[in-house]
């Protein structure tokens, strides 16, 4: 029975190491696609600060891929988070790409 859970729980934290590694790859993929005026547009840190964090986050995430929950993978999941939630829809406002809130078939 004790192996069953011991199973499930490396599935979970695979589950949850895949996804900061797939969450801070794509934050600095998203980032490198964006002009650097579009930062200081958008009022956020230059874009070299970005691609500096997320570029630690990247490899904080792959180098501890295998034992997630530990302090340095909480600071990877950070860093990438707080560009997915805040930086990003700020830069996609400023090029135009925000949300309309026009649905998806306009008015």
């Amino acid at each position: 029975m004790s192996t069953i859970f011991g199973s499930l729980n490396i599935l979970i934290a695979l589950v949850f190491a895949g996804a900061a590694v797939a969450l801070s790859v794509f934050g600095f993929w998203d980032a490198l696609r964006h002009r650097p005026d579009a930062f200081t547009a958008a009022g956020k840190r230059t874009k070299n600060f970005w691609l500096a964090i997320l570029g630690v986050c990247v490899l904080l995430s792959l180098f501890l891929f295998p034992s997630p929950f530990s302090f340095q993978w909480i600071i990877s999941v950070v860093g990438a988070g707080v560009y997915l939630a805040d930086v990003r829809p700020a830069l996609r406002r400023v090029m135009g790409r925000g949300s309309s809130n026009n649905g998806p078939y306009g008015r």
